[in-house]
């Protein structure tokens, strides 16, 4: 066997990368799932989007939503990388490394916006560090990986576009 056909397939540390892609779906939902829910079916969306409420404030209203639309996308595109991943399709390692700048510009523009409507509070609150600082670490170990390894080049090779011949 050659070197390709070894390195070839979902294995090494590709398998922490597939464990990753699984659980990442339903680590949103169960996340963000429960508190976007309670904020748009208990009257929450209205009492901090309303002219007339003590909690109003006029960015409420496209913070929520864009985070709700963020999230839904992510929730979306985890299952599509799910399918990608385990296709083995070409363009898997292109869209980890999208969905993780993705989040590494999201997390802190997020609470860049928020600070404004509690500007009391911490730009960074614990939970948006973690956030932070686990996607950060995602990214400095596996984006180099997906870049480089010789696995990857070999594993994420179907449905590739084939080049035209050429007749020199």
């Amino acid at each position: 066997m050659n070197e390709r056909n070894d390195l070839q397939g979902l294995g090494g540390w590709l398998i922490l990368i597939g464990i990753g892609v699984v659980i990442g779906p339903f680590r949103t939902l169960f996340t963000f799932g429960p508190i976007y829910y309670g904020i748009f079916t208990d009257g929450t969306f209205g009492l901090l989007t309303s002219q007339w409420s003590e909690f109003y404030h006029p960015l409420w209203a496209p913070v929520l939503i864009g985070e709700t639309l963020y999230n839904s996308l992510m929730l979306i595109v985890s299952v599509v990388m799910i399918y990608l991943f385990f296709t083995k399709h070409y363009l898997f390692p292109k869209v980890y490394i999208a969905v993780v700048v993705v989040s590494l510009v999201f997390i802190p523009l997020d609470s860049w916006l928020l600070s404004f409507i509690l500007p009391g509070e911490p730009m960074f609150g614990p939970e948006a560090l973690g956030e932070f600082a686990r996607t950060l670490v995602v990214a400095l170990i596996w984006i180099p990986y997906m870049l480089i390894s010789k696995r990857v080049k070999a594993t994420f090779v179907e449905k590739m576009p084939q080049k035209p011949m050429s007749f020199e």
